[in-house]
């Protein structure tokens, strides 16, 4: 774990680093625009044109700090683990819970729609629901601090069939991890995960079909 936490550090210190590089690039090239525009109206509208881009890079900038830099409280479960006793309201009105889980194999995963990564990971597990849902491997969607509406319009945006738990908190998460996300936790019958997945790489969909065939042979 300590390595994730140092791997995270590098991360948003590079990011730091390139905003920064941008931000002296920027001012040494507005302080020659200065001295060579004489007209102070195209000068003000290369400002304008010039601020509006700066503003863009420095707010994606801090969304993808904001998806590496986390509190860091929590659980840490791993491989091996039982499943934590928790219970969750799918947006379809079903409730899932540890006990529910331990009947079958089962698919947790934590995510929030305007991660990146989590991006990338939800049409992924779309794939994976559709193959197995009907095999009766049960799926568990929760997301980290964000409620039904804003999941609801992401996934009908983007094609997402899957039943969500929307969770405004992190109480759920908590259970299982202190930071990252996508969290992925495939588990046996028995409830004791057998698989983790996060953003350190996101899985593909063969790295998480080959995990529940796994367990449901």
């Amino acid at each position: 774990m300590q390595r994730l936490r140092i791997t995270e550090q590098d991360s948003i210190n590079r990011i730091h680093n390139t905003i920064k590089e941008q931000l002296i690039k920027f001012s040494c090239s507005f302080f020659c625009m200065v001295t060579m525009v004489k007209d102070k109206s195209i000068y003000l509208r290369l400002f304008v044109l010039i601020m509006k881009h700066l503003m863009i890079f420095c707010v994606a900038g801090m969304l993808m700090t904001g998806c590496i830099k986390e509190k860091q409280t929590g659980a840490d479960l791993k491989v091996g683990d039982i499943l934590p006793d928790f219970e969750v309201v799918m947006n379809d009105g079903s409730v899932v819970t540890d006990e529910i889980l331990k009947e079958k194999v089962s698919v947790v995963m934590f995510f929030h729609t305007t991660c990146p990564d989590c991006q990338q990971a939800l049409p992924i597990m779309q794939n994976i629901y559709d193959e197995y849902a009907s095999k009766g491997v049960v799926f568990a969607l929760i997301s980290r601090e964000e409620g039904s509406g804003d999941i609801a319009g992401y996934f009908n945006e983007n094609g997402l069939k899957m039943p969500f738990s929307a969770q405004n908190d992190r109480k759920v998460y908590e259970l299982f991890a202190k930071t990252r996300i996508p969290r992925i936790y495939i588990n046996d019958r028995d409830g004791i995960i057998r698989y983790i997945y996060t953003d350190d790489p996101v899985p593909s969909y063969d790295d998480l079909k080959s995990s529940v065939e796994s367990l449901i042979r």
